[in-house]
């Protein structure tokens, strides 16, 4: 029978330890990296949903002003031309009809803009730490049981 001896080098159990030390700095350079990345991908959606909280604030307050110069131009205009065949009071009722149901549509579409861009919470930066992490902690199992 042949035996087989394993001939171990003095140097074998500090290139170990050099090898572990600088994974472990890659490890923490790359964690790092990924921290970074994953910071600047939250800050560019958190702009993006800012920017459609304002665009559906601005539509909601264009809708406050266009309901308060359409009551006093059309009101006038409108009751006075109106006047001429009805009632006043007809006439007012239903020229104040017509402003406010313009209103109300400026109103809904900005409030429907407005509930697009909330919550303000940085969905896909959220999703990409998470995956991050299950990928982490697969490798982390894997480390252990080879």
């Amino acid at each position: 029978m042949d035996t087989v001896t394993a001939q171990t080098s003095p140097n074998s159990g500090a290139e170990r330890s050099t090898n572990t030390a600088d994974l472990v700095s890659q490890a923490a350079s790359q964690i790092s990296t990924l921290v970074r990345d994953e910071l600047a991908l939250a800050k560019r959606e958190l702009a993006e949903k800012g920017k459609r909280a304002g665009l559906g604030g601005g539509l909601l307050g264009g809708a406050a002003v266009l309901g308060l110069y359409g009551l006093g131009l059309l009101l006038v205009l409108a009751v006075v031309l109106l006047d001429l065949a009805w009632p006043l009071w007809l006439a007012v009722l239903v020229v104040m009809v017509v402003v406010f149901a313009a209103a109300a549509v400026a109103a809904l579409l900005g409030r429907r803009r407005l509930e697009e861009a909330t919550p303000p919470v940085p969905t896909d930066a959220i999703a990409g730490v998470e995956a991050d992490l299950a990928t982490v902690k697969t490798a982390a199992r894997r480390g252990r049981h080879a």
